[in-house]
């Protein structure tokens, strides 16, 4: 990883600036991106226009993070344009993740959607997606503490890389956020002439094709965002978004998914902030007094005592199992760091022998739940370990 913008301007001064005549809503934060960007994409085709989207991560495929309406990128399109892209890759030093958003951009002039939905993946000051020079508006996401390593150690500094993305005369909305958040976000937009918007979660009237109590707060930006694209757009009615927001769907996110015909959950959750509203999402299943058990992989550098402290009650168990193809945090370091759970935390080497050990031992009441990264999800996935419901 390698954050700067240098790279990518060069790169799509040389590609002629593919997409830049398309206008872009730009998402950046840290949870929730991947929500309002789905639902702001499902909001545009429900209203009958072509919307472009770019996300990160992917569960499976790399196509999953290109497409236009329903129809990801083939596999065989993608690779002929990394293939067409490698001069350039080689001349600006392109790292993979700005290669993606390069390929994107080329896609997306190949077919003209009316509008680009472009997932920040890290940051946004210096994120690639930041690059394409038409981003009127800025959807954010809820901002809290990830990415310390790149980002900063404080709420602000965070904040700060994040807002950094909001460019002159921009329109910026987001829900509540922290006040440390707030000003950040409220200077910004008077540094560049914006103008910010403030919306509250929506209420119980709507029906959200994405699980969770938390998507409530999700789907209020991107109603606001849809509405303010209305403004060149007049199909985009009230009937098309609350249409589009039924049927959107986000795999990954509270996903119920079978493992050998048992059901589970699934949720993506992989810092702080995110365990805090897994914890609270808890609390409105039925099975919310009775004891969970976590199959839980956290990457080495992401803060995994913090997560855990949120998401275990005292009658919980957590296995601890590795993320497939990264360093991550083991049962040892996780019971030094948390002396008074350490009883609670066990070890698998992979999620398949927890489940075997569930299975074994009587499935559980309550479901179990897979959580603390979308890495861990797509492998499930793909390996077929898990099935999607």
């Amino acid at each position: 990883m390698d954050l700067s913008l240098d790279r990518m301007r060069l790169a799509l001064d040389q590609l002629h600036q593919p997409a830049s005549s398309i206008p872009a809503v730009q998402i950046v934060g840290t949870n929730g991106k991947g929500s309002i960007a789905c639902l702001i994409h499902h909001g545009l085709m429900a209203a009958g226009l072509r919307s472009g989207l770019t996300t990160s991560p992917h569960l499976v495929s790399w196509c999953e993070r290109i497409r236009v309406n329903d129809q990801l990128i083939s596999l065989a399109g993608l690779r002929h344009t990394l293939e067409q892209l490698q001069p350039v890759v080689e001349r600006c030093g392109l790292t993979p993740f700005e290669q993606i958003i390069c390929c994107a951009l080329i896609h997306f002039e190949a077919h003209q959607p009316h509008w680009l939905v472009l997932e920040a993946g890290l940051g946004g000051r210096l994120d690639a997606t930041t690059a394409h020079g038409k981003r009127p508006l800025i959807a954010v996401a809820s901002i809290g503490m990830d990415h310390r390593e790149h980002l900063g150690d404080s709420l602000e500094a965070i904040a700060a890389e994040k807002a950094a993305a909001i460019g002159e005369g921009a329109h910026v909305i987001s829900a509540t956020q922290k006040p440390e958040v707030t000003a950040v976000l409220e200077r910004r937009v008077s540094e560049v002439h914006g103008s910010m918007q403030w919306v509250d979660p929506l209420d119980a009237s709507w029906s959200l094709g994405l699980p969770g109590n938390l998507q409530k707060r999700n789907a209020a930006v991107a109603e606001a965002a849809l509405q303010w694209m209305r403004s060149s757009h007049a199909v985009i009615s009230d009937q098309a978004i609350r249409q589009g927001f039924a049927s959107a769907h986000w795999p990954g996110r509270l996903q119920w998914m079978r493992w050998r015909g048992q059901r589970l959950r699934v949720d993506g959750a992989h810092n702080p902030p995110a365990a805090i509203e897994l914890a609270r999402e808890r609390l409105s299943w039925p099975s919310a007094e009775k004891r969970q058990i976590w199959i839980v992989a956290i990457q080495a550098q992401k803060q995994a005592p913090e997560m855990l402290q949120q998401l275990l009650r005292a009658q919980d168990v957590a296995w601890i199992v590795p993320v497939p193809g990264h360093r991550s945090w083991n049962v040892e370091q996780l019971r030094q760091a948390l002396p008074l759970q350490a009883q609670q935390l066990k070890s698998a080497d992979t999620t398949g022998t927890a489940l075997d050990q569930l299975l074994a031992q009587g499935w559980p009441e309550a479901a179990p739940v897979v959580a603390g990264s979308l890495y861990l999800i797509g492998h499930l996935l793909e390996n077929g370990t898990l099935e999607a419901e």
